[in-house]
């Protein structure tokens, strides 16, 4: 495992706050870039987890990010929640902020939500980078990784459940981490910061999962997004996530790849200065000619 960065925070502003579908959303809007990107954080997560990046890409972009719903400053409903909302969610924050079209980058978690913006409202995008998304569907039924993916589902994943029903969120977010999404030894690795975030959202956690379309998408209508996309992976990563990517290639065949070298789950966090170059790479390939290269 990589080092983990703490990461320098992003801005000295204040948070702000948009209502949007009924619930209270904190983001934050950083930099004057004439291209808005939208940075969409994963499960346990919050917008702090762009921080190590979003310097690095302010020079080129009006960088939003933003705490999903039932994570940290944004409200947390009482009931089950989807990850359709957090869908209707990011295409309300981009029309409210006048984003639209936006570059949307999405990190595990949030790269599903990403895709499924795609899928649903790409009227809203200019592109997508979506980073190992865990749409354990895509799995070839009866194949050796949907086999991989049930052993952990019935292992580890089922005990980070039963602790975070049982009030153990510290306990939950330690194993969740080390066994199931970055490798051992990875919590004692990770800032304090970071392991209160995840301590602090482990709830969520459990209403995602609990979610019974958490890990499918609409491939049908997935495969009708045309707009740029690029895919990309960490070298070091939990090898589940291999089949998935190989799946959304084939339903999105316009996808570029890229893998970070000596990464793993989160490069953003671990390798920030190679996540700022793919990123900015990318969108000034896709929109050759425009503002975005201009800059450059």
């Amino acid at each position: 495992m990589a080092r983990i960065n703490g990461g320098a925070v992003a801005s000295a502003e204040p948070m702000k706050f948009v209502r949007v579908n009924g619930v209270r959303i904190a983001y934050e809007s950083t930099g004057d870039g004439p291209v808005p990107l939208v940075l969409v954080h994963g499960s346990w997560g919050s917008h702090h987890n762009w921080d190590p990046v979003v310097p690095g890409l302010v020079p080129d972009f009006r960088v939003v990010t933003y705490d999903r719903r039932g994570h940290s400053g944004s409200e947390r409903l009482v009931g089950q929640g989807s990850f359709n909302e957090d869908v209707a969610d990011l295409a309300a924050l981009i029309e409210r902020l006048k984003a639209a079209p936006a570059c949307v980058v999405g990190s595990s978690a949030g790269a599903a939500i990403t895709l499924r913006l795609a899928a649903a409202r790409p009227d809203l995008l200019r592109g997508i980078v979506v980073h190992e998304p865990p749409l354990w569907s895509l799995l070839t039924a009866g194949s050796t990784e949907a086999a991989r993916y049930e052993a952990v589902e019935h292992g580890p994943l089922a005990e980070v459940l039963r602790r975070i029903s049982a009030g153990d969120h510290a306990g939950a977010a330690e194993l969740f981490v080390d066994a199931v999404a970055l490798g051992p030894g990875s919590w004692a690795r990770m800032p304090e910061g970071m392991r209160r975030t995840f301590v602090e959202n482990a709830p969520t956690f459990l209403d995602e999962e609990n979610d019974t379309g958490a890990r499918t998408i609409d491939e049908t209508a997935l495969a009708r997004y045309r707009g740029p996309v690029l895919l990309t992976s960490g070298d070091r990563s939990p090898p589940l996530f291999r089949p998935v990517l190989k799946r959304l290639a084939e339903l999105l065949p316009q996808a570029e790849h890229a893998v970070y070298a000596g990464a793993g789950h989160i490069p953003h966090v671990t390798h920030p200065e190679a996540f700022v170059h793919e990123v900015v790479a990318f969108m000034s390939r896709s929109y050759s000619g425009t503002d975005l290269e201009a800059r450059r």
